[in-house]
């Protein structure tokens, strides 16, 4: 059964708009843990736009952030933020204030025993390489001719890696083939070992010197799929990056992965779905659902173990702190140092 997971460099547009409104989160619940987040951004051109609510007591300039992120990504060239954050409607405010969930979401948690990562291998494979090119260009001056953008599509037949596709922006000046050769010799080979029968393609379509936010759009919340689970399960219909923790879709989704990858730890199954729907101004879900690979329904079972309230979320992981827009590229799940990947044994 083939199976396709493209992912994101650092520097696509998508990532770049995620990583800035990460970073504005961040920075509100480093000042302020209880803010209240919803932010958006969207950019080309040249241009960001940045627009949501924010109830917060912190104070700090939004666009200067954002340049900087932009700058840290690896970018040169200016960019003129224009930031439309407004406190919350009377309505929304009033949800807020009760308590209960600030949004409708669907969301999902996944986790299997095929790797060590309980992650899906295609998805693991396009991840490992992705991380490594941008480690390359942030780290090693000898690639200092790589450039943020691009991405990583890897294909997969049962466990044997068919197809290794990668877009890398590169300086115009380096020679293609340069790029080719450095690329499969120290991006590709590292992460799959051996390409025997494997179809490689490196900026197939030629040069790839222009990109970010001055060649291309972007908006955040766009590469949801590269997020979670690599377009091979379900995935949320609500956004979750530039929203603070209380959001359904963000609380949600992160206790169903940690719930899922538990029970995998602890043998309850080799591969765990979980399901759970908020509805806008209830404090529990409106309905939970866990079921395993071979169609086990195990929902009581999580039920009786876990608590899915927004609120208690926060708590019991700890999502309170400042660290989203360092998870934001490569993927939220998998990831040492986040705590919805902890496992914890006598839970």
């Amino acid at each position: 059964m083939y199976k396709t997971v493209e992912v994101p460099l650092s520097g696509h547009p998508d990532k770049v708009c995620d990583q800035i409104v990460e970073g504005l989160l961040d920075e509100y619940l480093r000042r302020d843990p209880k803010s209240r987040v919803g932010l958006k951004a969207c950019g080309s051109n040249g241009m960001l736009m940045i627009g949501g609510t924010v109830d917060s007591r912190a104070d700090f300039d939004a666009s200067a952030l954002a340049k900087k992120i932009y700058q840290d990504i690896g970018y040169l060239d200016d960019i003129e933020p224009f930031v439309n954050i407004e406190r919350p409607t009377e309505d929304l405010a009033k949800t807020i204030i009760s308590g209960g969930a600030q949004g409708t979401a669907t969301v999902y948690g996944y986790a299997t025993k095929e790797t060590r990562e309980f992650l899906p291998r295609a998805f693991v494979y396009a991840n490992a390489i992705a991380r490594r090119i941008d480690d390359l260009r942030k780290l090693n001056e000898a690639f200092s001719f790589l450039l943020p953008d691009g991405k990583v599509q890897v294909t997969m037949d049962g466990e044997r890696i068919i197809a290794v596709t990668i877009s890398v922006q590169h300086d115009q000046s380096v020679d293609r083939n340069i790029v080719q050769s450095s690329i499969l010799e120290n991006a590709i080979m590292p992460i799959i070992g051996n390409d025997t029968g494997v179809m490689i393609f490196v900026n197939s379509a030629g040069a790839f010197s222009e990109g970010g936010l001055s060649a291309g759009a972007g908006a955040s919340g766009r590469k949801i799929l590269a997020d979670t689970y690599g377009g091979l399960l379900p995935h949320c219909g609500a956004i979750f990056c530039g929203r603070d923790p209380l959001q359904p879709s963000r609380a949600g989704t992160f206790m169903a992965r940690y719930v899922a990858k538990n029970l995998v730890a602890q043998g309850v199954a080799g591969n765990i779905l979980i399901t759970v729907g908020y509805a806008i101004g209830h404090h529990e879900p409106i309905f939970l659902q866990a079921v395993t690979g071979k169609g086990e329904d195990i929902t009581q079972v999580v039920k009786d173990k876990f608590d899915f309230r927004p609120e208690a979320i926060v708590e019991r992981l700890n999502l309170r702190q400042p660290f989203y827009q360092r998870m934001s590229v490569n993927g939220y799940f998998g990831k040492d140092g986040a705590p919805w990947e902890e496992v914890d044994e006598d839970k």
